[in-house]
């Protein structure tokens, strides 16, 4: 299902009540709060008075800041659960004790955790459901703009689905559903895309220095290297989107490679080159030179 489903432009809820006033809490909450989404928003937090937020800033402010759990808003008609994932089992259990309405639906943002973790509140008869951003939020006010088109990964039916079709919509977002019980592969994979490929520069622009090449010059290159690469993948495919000596066929270029690489360079730069030469042959790449490559790669040791 993607953004063009029933839920386009009906309101998330009347009253919101966001657990987790962290940053995915509140770039969630600021993110609604711009987009007029929500009648009126309440976000639990950790801290004895609200941090400071533009969500806080207004007159009247957009959301009511509360320190307790157990200090419930009087009527909520939809709950997200913003917490890290070590404190989701924790947060559930304790709304599962608070006489809450069991029509509410309640969702978890966390990416690696399935619904399964809301069990106390789907006893207690909520509909629950996740909906996980594929955005890095690393800041709680320019979070929100991270939201703003973002695809997110969604586990739930029922009420509990509607709520995280209406917040994602309401975001200008679009809904990835993920299979029951495959919520790991699917944060897995959105380790490799953000995590890793962070990693991967990384370990670019250190060759780069041994290259010569100052980081502060090599940074904006390799950025600009990966996007293109991103923007060919998107357009046209793995396969499609390859290029490098691999892809050509270039085994000199490997080997040259190789022998001026430290042994855990090479090492990574084998594992990786395998999954390329899997893509390359997908593309076409002659057999013969594909074997000469695998030899240098390691490939079936």
């Amino acid at each position: 299902m993607n953004a063009a489903s029933d839920h386009r432009g009906e309101p998330v809820a009347r009253h919101l009540w966001i657990v987790g006033a962290g940053r995915m809490g509140l770039a969630l909450g600021l993110r609604l709060h711009r987009a007029h989404a929500v009648g009126r928003m309440t976000l639990t937090g950790r801290r004895l008075i609200a941090p400071e937020h533009p969500l806080y800033a207004g007159h009247p402010p957009g959301a009511e800041y509360r320190r307790s759990i157990e200090d419930a808003p009087a009527d909520p008609d939809a709950i997200v659960i913003a917490v890290p994932d070590g404190a989701i089992a924790e947060v559930a259990g304790r709304l599962a004790a608070i006489d809450l309405p069991p029509s509410i639906p309640i969702l978890h943002t966390s990416g690696s955790r399935s619904i399964d973790i809301l069990r106390p509140l789907a006893q207690r008869g909520h509909p629950t459901g996740s909906a996980h951003p594929l955005a890095a939020i690393a800041d709680p006010v320019d979070g929100a703009e991270r939201l703003a088109g973002a695809t997110w990964g969604v586990e739930g039916d029922g009420a509990a689905g509607a709520l995280a079709e209406r917040i994602i919509h309401a975001c200008g977002g679009r809904v990835l559903r993920i299979a029951p019980g495959k919520k790991p592969a699917y944060h897995a994979a959105a380790v490799f895309a953000s995590n890793y490929a962070v990693t991967l520069l990384s370990v670019a622009e250190r060759l780069m220095e041994q290259a010569g090449v100052h980081a502060e010059e090599a940074r904006p290159a390799l950025s600009a290297l990966a996007a293109g690469a991103v923007e060919n993948l998107g357009a046209r495919g793995p396969a499609a989107a390859l290029t490098g000596p691999i892809v050509r066929g270039d085994v000199e270029t490997v080997a040259l490679h190789l022998a001026r690489l430290s042994a855990d360079e090479r090492a990574l730069y084998c594992l990786l080159g395998r999954e390329a030469l899997r893509l390359a042959r997908t593309a076409g790449l002659d057999a013969a030179a594909a074997d000469r490559i695998g030899a240098l790669l390691g490939e079936g040791s």
